[in-house]
């Protein structure tokens, strides 16, 4: 629900609705105008900083939840106690217009309340959904990490080897991604950075690029290889629903302060199959960012997976490369950014 519709719920009752409709709906038209163009988003979209956020299930719908030492503060139920209008109703929102003022708003008034139990869940009780859920761009970039291209035997890229997914693909933690068997049966993880875009950015130096950058989420390039090697085009291998895996926790840049400087690693059924750091990048995020806003018009809230690092069952001899089936538990890590996990059905 957006910010001009809450407000007209919350402070317009029946009798005075007709009154005051034209003007709300001035103030959402207007902020629908400034969307559609572009305007405010070098200044709306910046995020507060020190958080570390998430996308949480709430009745029917998708909110924010605010990761907390009381536990994860559900952004919606404590605007709606302390009858704060304004704040953004998801990430996506956030991210691409604006709010950070009012959301920071909820969180002070909430870990000062002196009763905060019904707006604070523990983390074991969240449904989380993906950290974006409607991203404009799902950028994935190949090849990206040296001793994963040897291990595939693959030349170095000597620039960034890109593809896509869509929207379909995003998955949250805890969730579970059912394999597409009927079309592919090699199945595997891929566990990878992903820089997620802050404001719009077009021909950034390389210099300026991480100003860009509203946080880091961890990711899966979860992939079908048999598909993925059906044709000269990758993209079969890497649609399928829930292969975007991205969270719990959106960590907002301010607390990464390098992020090729982050060791990142993948579990599956408790066994540790990819362990690196990003230093092992052949781009790094700078040049990625740089380099991708040279093609397109970066958005706030595109997304950028990395690229993953060595280990997964595509590297291994063909005797050895047992791939994921149903029942696998895959859990995946990044330094500052927190674990994700899913499972396979």
């Amino acid at each position: 629900m957006s910010e001009s519709r809450r407000s007209f719920l919350k402070k317009v009752g029946a009798g005075s609705a007709l009154a005051a409709t034209p003007v709300l709906l001035a103030a959402a038209d207007e902020k629908d105008e400034k969307k559609k163009s572009g305007a405010g988003d070098e200044s709306e979209s910046l995020l507060p900083k020190g958080l570390s956020l998430c996308t949480l299930k709430r009745g029917g719908k998708w909110g924010i939840g605010v990761k907390t030492q009381r536990g994860v503060l559900d952004v919606e139920a404590a605007s709606d106690h302390f009858d704060i209008d304004g704040e953004p109703d998801s990430l996506d929102e956030l991210i691409q217009e604006g709010g950070g003022e009012a959301l920071k708003e909820v969180i002070e008034k909430a870990m000062a309340a002196k009763h905060p139990k019904p707006f604070f869940l523990k983390e074991d009780e969240v449904i989380f959904g993906p950290a974006l859920t409607n991203p404009e761009k799902i950028i994935m970039v190949g090849l990206n990490y040296r001793k994963h291209a040897a291990e595939i035997k693959m030349a170095l890229p000597t620039s960034p080897v890109l593809f896509n997914k869509f929207n379909n693909s995003l998955l949250g933690h805890g969730r579970t991604l059912h394999l597409p068997t009927k079309v592919a049966k090699q199945f595997d993880y891929e566990v990878e950075l992903v820089i997620v875009i802050g404001k719009t950015a077009r021909d950034v130096s390389e210099a300026d690029a991480l100003s860009y950058v509203a946080g880091y989420c961890t990711g899966n390039d979860f992939s079908a290889r048999d598909l993925q090697r059906r044709t000269t085009q990758i993209m079969l291998g890497k649609i399928g629903d829930g292969f975007a895996p991205l969270g719990p926790w959106l960590v907002t840049a301010d607390q990464v302060p390098d992020p090729n400087a982050l060791d990142l690693w993948c579990d599956v059924n408790g066994e540790r199959r990819q362990s690196s750091n990003t230093r092992d990048m052949v781009f790094n995020c700078a040049q990625l960012i740089s380099y991708c806003s040279g093609l397109m018009t970066l958005k706030p809230g595109d997304l950028i997976y990395t690229g993953t690092p060595e280990g997964v069952v595509l590297g291994k001899p063909e005797d050895k490369q047992v791939w994921l089936k149903a029942g696998d538990r895959v859990r995946c890590g990044i330094e500052k950014l927190g674990e994700l996990e899913f499972t396979l059905a």
